[in-house]
């Protein structure tokens, strides 16, 4: 990798999980903890099972751009400033931290595509 820390544990990243950045709680921004601990159960459910299939999906993204093409990683890393606030507008976080994830997909491909298979 580069180097940069990107505020996650590394026994997250070694499994694969989306770890939470530092300053964000593992069910999302402030105060939704509470809101998934008074959910029905068949929320909860639903919310634990949407997050294996967003892990399941950012592991795939990954797989694909690790196969992708030097201009394709790119698009990706534009396509990741293209989302990000223009001067003049306000910066909203939801906007900030999923530019921010596209960057670090983006990051942890190139990280598979340094490795050469063993022949």
């Amino acid at each position: 990798m580069n180097g940069k820390k990107s505020g996650r544990s590394a026994s997250s990243a070694a499994r694969g999980g989306a770890a939470p950045l530092q300053g964000e709680s593992r069910t999302g921004p402030a105060g939704s903890a509470e809101a998934n601990r008074d959910a029905p159960l068949s929320t909860q459910t639903e919310l634990a099972q949407l997050r294996i299939r967003v892990v399941a999906l950012e592991n795939l993204v990954i797989t694909l751009l690790a196969d992708a093409a030097q201009r394709q990683r790119e698009l990706a890393r534009e396509m990741a400033s293209y989302i990000s606030p223009r001067p003049g507008f306000t910066a909203h976080p939801v906007t900030l931290h999923a530019a921010a994830q596209m960057l670090h997909l983006v990051e942890r491909a190139d990280h598979f595509c340094a490795v050469t298979p063993p022949e």
